[in-house]
């Protein structure tokens, strides 16, 4: 991609109307426009970013046996009054109109509607276990809608949920994906913490959160550092200082993200919609479920909270808009063939990369909008790098930079 061709600009300034470091930093680095509170459009540098987070969840899912689905946004009110949520719980953030003459949401979360979809294809034990998921749009009224991309109004969420013909079995699956959710984020490059929460109105069961530590997070959790325990503040039966249950180290209190969660309903959801299957022995039982979600759009706004600096952004290589940010210094003939060349390479080599190809910036505008966007690699090419035959590269997390040779220099980027 030509920089001087790229829809969107970089911003000196932060909106003053943004309070947290990933609303700023996304802003100004053209990766969103704010288009009310709680409610972003994702421009082309943060769709790229969205997507590959989308994409590591999907591959992770289907490892797990996953199936994916897509369920539609509208939610018929008849079934959230089976479950007494129309009007109550997480149904009174719901977004509520009339379509025709029926009376719908806007789904804000989708137990109801796919149990409601699970019964008609599942009657006997040997239809289950079944596991199917969705990344879709998400709407809530949230009232504290002002922390950029960690609560929003409308956000992009995904859905797994699993049909089990035990409890055992719905066990031995949520230890799955405690193990699959901590990949996705490890790939994310997020340190999560899986901590006990309240059920929300999902569960009478125990549920966990995926938290972040980090200083702009809206949560408080008590953690043991070894990760052998926590609990979300609002539950938490310990505080700063005691000692963990497990391994006696002393917990800690701290700030955190939430950036999914993982729900054991058991019958709930089943018992209200009348979702059963026949066992082995002829008789007729409730579904037992789980839901787990993850959130696309939080988890992108976490890795910048997480992962900034003074300058700006600095983004995980598995989920970077691109790999490499490549700068000409001067616009002399011999700098901008050499720069364009290695354009061509890099892009013949299917490498990610974004070319700064502005004649009307200087050096230092360059690097300043390079830092902001947070591109893992900065390769630059200047008279004084092809004195040397080199190419200067830096990397994004690290201040020193080193010269590699032209002839070296896809295979270093290799």
């Amino acid at each position: 991609m030509l920089q001087s061709q790229l829809f969107t600009k970089t911003l000196k300034e932060s909106p003053k109307d943004e309070k947290n470091i990933n609303a700023q930093l996304l802003i100004r680095g053209g990766f969103i426009h704010k288009e009310m509170a709680g409610v972003y459009t994702y421009l082309p540098l943060g769709l790229r970013i969205l997507k590959k987070i989308e994409n590591i969840i999907r591959e992770e899912m289907e490892i797990i046996s996953g199936q994916e689905i897509l369920m539609t946004v509208f939610q018929p009110k008849a079934i959230w009054e089976k479950t007494n949520r129309w009007s109550t719980g997480v149904g009174e953030e719901m977004y509520k109109c009339k379509l025709n003459e029926e009376e719908v949401g806007l789904g804000p979360t989708h137990e109801e509607m796919v149990t409601r979809i699970a019964k008609n294809f599942i009657s006997s034990y040997r239809d289950l276990p079944k596991f199917v998921f969705q990344i879709q749009t998400k709407f809530r009224k949230e009232l504290r809608a002002r922390s950029g991309l960690l609560r929003g109004r409308e956000f992009d969420m995904k859905d797994l949920y699993s049909f089990h013909s035990s409890e055992e079995d719905l066990q031995r699956y949520y230890k799955k994906v405690i193990a699959s959710y901590n990949k996705i984020l490890r790939r994310c490059g997020l340190n999560s913490i899986i901590t006990e929460a309240s059920g929300k109105g999902f569960t009478t069961g125990v549920p966990h959160e995926f938290q972040v530590l980090a200083e702009g997070g809206e949560d408080t959790i008590i953690f043991c550092q070894n990760k052998h325990f926590s609990q979300n503040k609002e539950i938490a039966k310990f505080k700063n200082g005691d000692k963990c249950p497990i391994c006696k180290r002393e917990l800690k209190e701290g700030r955190s993200i939430e950036v999914g969660n993982i729900f054991p309903l058991g019958i709930k959801y089943s018992k209200d919609l009348e979702a059963y299957f026949i066992d082995k022995d002829g008789k007729r039982k409730l579904i037992i479920m789980g839901c787990y979600g993850l959130g696309p759009s939080r988890i992108m706004g976490a890795i910048v909270e997480v992962n900034h600096d003074e300058k700006g952004i600095i983004w995980p290589e598995e989920v970077a808009p691109f790999q490499i940010h490549l700068i000409k210094v001067e616009n002399t003939l011999k700098v901008k063939r050499m720069t364009e060349k290695l354009y061509q390479d890099l892009q013949k080599e299917k490498v990610e990369v974004l070319y700064d190809d502005r004649e009307d910036k200087t050096a230092g505008e360059k690097f300043a909008g390079c830092d902001l966007i947070g591109i893992p690699k900065r390769l630059v090419i200047s008279e004084r790098t092809l004195k040397q035959n080199c190419i200067e590269i830096k990397k994004r997390n690290e201040k020193k930079t080193k010269l590699v040779k032209l002839n070296r220099i896809i295979n270093y980027v290799r």
